[in-house]
Formats: C-alpha cells, structure tokens, sequence
C-alpha cells in the first residue's frame, strides 16, 4: 500500500469531491491506521482491527465515490456490492462470501498487471523476435516424421500443457537460408524504428473460453474448474490477422504469462486481499429489519447474519487459496431514509464503529460540482464538442443557473444528488449534442437566458419534472 498521510488523502479526496469533509478525515483516518498498524510488533498486528466505517446519507451526494477514489489513491484492491443482491444461506442466490472472492480476482489482477510491467520489457524483445519470424518466415520443406517421432511429439505437448512454443512446430520444417536472414535483419531494424506498426501479420492466439455456468457456480464454491480441467485438455487456439502494433501487444501479454511465476503471483494477492482490500457494502439499510418493503422479501436479518461473519473476520476458500478477513476495510453505506442504522442486528452495528453522516447538496456545491473536480461534468461537454471542432463555452451565470435548477428540482421531487447535473445538462444541451456533426461555427456560448429558454417549461411544470428529470 502506498503510504499517504490523513492530509495527503483528504487533499487527493478533494480533487474529485465536493465537501463531505467529516466523512473525507474519517476514511482518511481508517486507512492510514493500516500503515501504522504495520509498523506494530507481529503480535500487536493481529489484535488490531480496521474500524470499520457506516455512512449515511442521501443518493448523489458521493458515499460511493469516497471510497472508490480512496482505493485509487492507495492502489488497494476494491470491489462494491449491493446489499440486496445476497440471500440468506439456504436461498438461491448469491452468497456473502461471493464479495470476498471478487476481491481476490481484483487484487490478482492488480498483482498480475505490476509483474507484466516489470517483465514488459523483455516481453517486448521476445515478442519482436516472434513477429520477424512471422513476418519472414523460413523456406518450408517436406519432413516426413516416422510413428515414433510423431508420439514422442504429442506426448511433449501434453506434458507441456498444450502452451508449447508455438512456432517450435514450424521451425522443424522451415530452412533459414541466407537471404532470409538478412530479410529478418532488416525486418528486425525496421520494426525498431517502427516502420512496420500498420502492416498486417497472422498469429496465433488462444481461443476465449465460453461462459460456463457450472463452472461459475463451482467458482462461488472456491472451485477453479477451469485451471482443473486446462491440465486435462489442451487450449485451442485461433489465427487472427492483425496489424503489427496490435499483434505485439498480445504476444507481449503471451510471453509475460511464461515469465511470471503464477503461484507467487497468486500468494501476494491473498495478501494484498487481506491486508489492504476494501469492500464497499452499498444499500445496507435495504436490508434492516426496519424496512417496511423488505416484508415477505428473503429474510433480510438473515442476510444481516451471514454477513457478520465476513466482517468480524473469518477465512473464506477462493480459488487462489484460503483469505483471511480479519484485516479487510469494510466500509457500509445507505440513504437511512425509511430506517435508521440502529435497525441493523446490535452485533452488525458494532462491527462499524465509525459512523459517519453525509449531507444533502446546496446550491454552491452544484455550482463546485460543475467546475472544480478534475474532468468536471463541464469539462466533459466541453471536450465532446471539441471532437466535433466546436468550442463550448458556458458563462458564470449559465452555471449558477444551472447550480439553482438542480437544487430546485431535488428539492421538489426525488432528491438524487449531484445525478441531477446529469440529467439537466444532456437535456439543456440535446440540440447542441444532436447538430453539433453538422454545424459550421466555431464557438457556441451557454448564457443564462439559453438555460431559461430551455429549461423553463420543465421546471414550471412540476408534475413534467417528475417524468423528466
């Protein structure tokens, strides 16, 4: 995990969100608290929990972006749930445990893309010296191969797991003769210089496996059926044709795979699970006992229950290996407004020590949330319309217009937060978005008047808005 000071995260958070400073110092604060646990006697280190934290707050107002970018910030492996989504033990549906599991594949990943990166490099050496061959190939002759010579070949393969060197098989029956080495010499010099990237090229690749649904179902299990059943059978591939720079990149990735050790790989991703995952539980009010639509619903407490374990700490198989929970950050979120987070089950509640509450969106933070953040919703358009060789401008007034509709209309109808911009803006610019191709001016300026013109029989017709925005 890179270490980042509370200030450091807190600064980075504000970057991409407006306001919400108590929850910002608060996650900000349970994050570096896994630094200094680190830094603690191995003893201490396992009698330290992450405090984990419950927001509560209205939709929109940035629960699930805080902890999306606090993950980014930190390079920790993340994944985000729905509540909803899980069913008590004895239920069909997807079980707790599943969440820890995709965690696991996002940490490999992560893991997975830091060692392809180190061998990059000589990848890319290897993977240049497949596309000469391929590119020149050598002068093909006939080779008669006795019985024996054919069994000894097919038993290589298999004890090769079918991922032999694909070109081994052809260089037995091509002969590199002079002339076709001084044509992959100057092949060689000119794919340096990048003289080749657009040409066309024939490789082998490995054919995508289809979707398996028991193999999917064996997955939630801690099952890997198709690591199983790869050892059994090998891999087909395919030929493709594909243009030099796009060829490198999979031959890259084909030759990293040979370089990387996978069951270290797979070793430092469990511990990267456990010692810096974060799991974002979303919607958990969803599943109170409090909540009146749960009614003749699966049993929502019971779902309550099976996600304690989880994160009081337990060890869930994967299919990496067993992950201990105990160290994983769970951060829980939802809009509290039908319930309230003491109708969680008390043992639940304890588990979320940090309670933290989010508050709805004023005026001034829409107008923030427009301009400020890096690649604003502003900034978004304005680089749409660039495409299309049309400078969008939207003057200050336009924006606090903007800002105001937004806050109105949440206040009138279903209050969804800073979605609202959204909403409003692919409205207010559909005109400019659907003749934009085709127009020949140069710059077109949003005004206030623009937005009123616009605007203004949505926002006069409430019973509109609701359809709407």
């Amino acid at each position: 995990m890179e270490t980042k000071t509370p200030k450091q995260i807190v600064s980075l958070l504000n970057e991409y969100i407006i306001g919400q400073d108590e929850a910002k110092k608060a996650v900000a604060v349970a994050l570096y608290n896994r630094y200094r646990r680190m830094q603690l006697p191995k003893k201490m280190q396992e009698d330290i929990t992450p405090k984990n934290l419950l927001m509560a707050g209205p939709t929109g107002v940035g629960k699930t972006e805080i902890a999306r970018r606090l993950a980014a910030i930190v390079n920790a492996p993340f994944v985000k749930v729905e509540a909803t989504k899980f069913t008590e033990v004895g239920y069909v549906g997807r079980d707790v445990e599943s969440m820890v599991r995709d965690l696991v594949n996002e940490a490999v990943r992560m893991e997975e893309k830091d060692q392809f990166d180190r061998v990059r490099a000589q990848a890319t050496k290897e993977a240049n010296k497949i596309l000469v061959r391929l590119l020149v190939p050598g002068v093909k002759r006939e080779r008669r191969k006795n019985q024996m010579q054919e069994w000894q070949d097919m038993m290589s393969m298999l004890m090769a797991g079918g991922q032999g060197d694909n070109h081994s098989a052809d260089s037995d029956q091509e002969e590199i003769t002079d002339d076709v080495r001084n044509e992959r010499l100057s092949v060689a010099e000119q794919l340096g210089k990048g003289l080749l990237e657009n040409r066309e090229v024939t490789i082998e690749v490995e054919q995508a496996p289809k979707v398996n649904p028991m193999g999917d179902m064996m997955g939630q299990m801690g099952i890997d059926m198709s690591s199983m059943l790869n050892g059994l059978v090998p891999k087909k591939k395919i030929k493709r044709t594909l243009p030099v720079k796009d060829a490198r990149e999979i031959l890259i990735q084909q030759e990293s795979r040979k370089m990387v050790d996978y069951d270290s790989l797979y070793q430092k991703a469990i511990e990267r699970t456990a010692n810096n995952g974060i799991i974002f539980i979303d919607e958990i009010d969803k599943i109170t006992a409090g909540n009146k639509n749960t009614s003749g619903e699966v049993s929502r407490e019971g779902v309550q229950r099976d996600i304690l374990p989880i994160v009081e700490g337990s060890t869930v198989q994967t299919k990496y290996g067993p992950v201990a929970t105990d160290h994983i950050l769970f951060i829980a979120a939802g809009a509290f407004s039908e319930s309230k987070p003491s109708d969680l089950i008390p043992e639940l509640q304890g588990r979320f020590p940090i309670r933290v509450e989010l508050n709805a969106l004023t005026k001034d933070d829409f107008v923030k949330i427009l301009k400020d953040p890096e690649d604003s919703l502003l900034e978004q358009y304005v680089a749409l319309m660039k495409a299309d060789g049309i400078k969008l401008i939207f003057t200050q007034e336009a924006v606090d217009r903007i800002a105001q509709i937004a806050y109105d209309v949440n206040q009138g109808t279903d209050n969804i937060g800073a979605r609202r911009l959204s909403t409003i803006l692919e409205k207010l610019l559909e005109d400019v978005l659907y003749e934009g191709p085709d127009m020949t001016m140069g710059e077109i300026t949003v005004t206030e008047a623009y937005v009123n013109e616009k605007l203004s029989d949505i926002i006069t017709n409430k019973d509109l808005t609701k359809f709407i925005l």
